[in-house]
């Protein structure tokens, strides 16, 4: 019969055990082995190696014999050259308090004086940093901090502004069940998952580059309504050759990192949406290369092999790519709070609102201002640093592949 143990109260008298100094091989498999003869519960464990430095602290209920556990403990850091600190007290480390949040810092380079003005305001906002993570070294210098006693909305404010002053990039996500589910990722084209946009690229062949671009550029930066303006670019496209859409296709340029954050998460069951102003001939040869389950663009009308300049049915504006999310969650049976919409011009705005992590990807002004979260160094795998996932775990499993 397994013996009952009672739980531990808040009030029972616990000891905090800890070891620091150089990281070697066997330094818990002895701490524990020794402990084991002694009538005690363990409670919680952390261990950290840094550089070659441990730190392993164990939280255990107190034996009767005291003086059995500090002998034990200092056997264990002389015969491994290791400092030991014994410290007495009552429950566990403290009750996790309300406001779980899992704040990703992003810098290329991260300097000191971020952290601290991060730091800072976390505790200003009630919350305190329960662990601190690295999720990569290069190209981006990422760091989790798990974050309890503030609200998650409160934080992801305030932190924002913060990173806006320090030139870092900040996400903060509520931790729950629900960050480890499926979820669906959807992405703009044109600047994001590709360098340069495709029109002006199309508008090349018609010798309209320089105008077409003066357009993009202000519909982009909320300037122009969006459906007018691509319009107005289309137009410029009447007469140029169908063939030319294959000339494009064959030039694009993938953001860096663009396949390997595609190939990351769909090991882990990701579905992958794509959502365009663009258009349809360049966007289904796209999905088709990277493995997206999904996409919505605009169709170009071509009559004998020419554009005509004019567009087949309703446009993919600002509202139409919200729409297309919510479309696209409902077929994958994601809920819409557990889908990722990363984009950059003011025509994502609204899909960037609807999704459960909206990230605006080195964007415009007014896109940057409006999100929730902001990226803006040019990897677009940074991406999976936020959604939990570290550098070494994406090389480990491409080694493995």
């Amino acid at each position: 019969m397994t013996e009952h143990v009672p739980a531990l109260h808040l009030t029972d008298p616990t000891v905090l055990v800890t070891l620091t100094g150089t990281d070697q091989s066997g330094v818990t498999t002895r701490l524990f082995a020794d402990l084991a003869p002694l009538a005690i519960e363990v409670i919680d464990i952390e261990q950290l190696v840094v550089r070659g430095r441990l730190i392993l602290s164990a939280l255990l209920t107190i034996p009767a014999d005291r003086a059995a556990l500090e002998e034990t403990v200092h056997a264990v850091g002389s015969a491994f050259n290791l400092d030991v600190t014994v410290e007495y007290g009552t429950g566990d480390n403290r009750a996790r308090r309300v406001g779980r949040s899992q704040v990703v810092v992003l810098g290329a380079p991260l300097r000191p004086a971020a952290i601290a003005a991060l730091a800072a305001r976390i505790k200003d906002d009630g919350g305190n940093i329960d662990r601190i993570v690295r999720m990569a070294r290069y190209p981006v210098t990422a760091i989790r901090m798990e974050v309890s006693g503030a609200d998650p909305d409160v934080l992801q404010a305030d932190l924002a502004a913060v990173a806006y002053e320090q030139g870092v990039d900040v996400a903060v996500q509520e931790n729950g069940i629900l960050r480890h589910a499926q979820r669906l990722v959807v992405m703009d084209v044109d600047s994001t998952l590709i360098q340069g946009e495709v029109i002006e690229m199309i508008a090349a062949h018609a010798g309209f580059a320089a105008e077409v671009a003066a357009i993009t550029e202000s519909a982009m930066a909320g300037e122009l309504d969006f459906t007018d303006s691509l319009r107005a670019r289309v137009a410029l496209l009447a007469g140029v050759p169908e063939s030319a859409l294959s000339d494009v296709y064959d030039a694009l340029v993938y953001a860096p990192g663009a396949r390997t954050m595609i190939r990351t998460l769909k090991r882990l069951g990701y579905r992958f949406a794509l959502v365009s102003g663009g258009f349809t001939q360049i966007i289904e040869r796209i999905a088709a290369e990277l493995d997206v389950d999904y996409y919505a663009a605009n169709q170009l009308e071509v009559v004998d092999g020419l554009l005509t300049g004019q567009i087949i049915g309703d446009v993919i504006d600002r509202a139409g790519k919200a729409e297309a999310l919510r479309r696209f969650a409902d077929e994958a049976r994601i809920p819409v709070k557990n889908t990722v919409a990363i984009g950059d011009g003011a025509n994502d705005l609204d899909m960037l609102a609807a999704a459960g992590l909206g990230i605006a990807f080195n964007a415009k002004p007014v896109v940057r201002d409006q999100a929730r979260t902001s990226v803006n160094v040019p990897y677009l795998d940074a991406i999976i640093y936020l959604l939990g996932i570290t550098r070494e775990e994406v090389e480990a499993a491409d080694a493995a592949d």
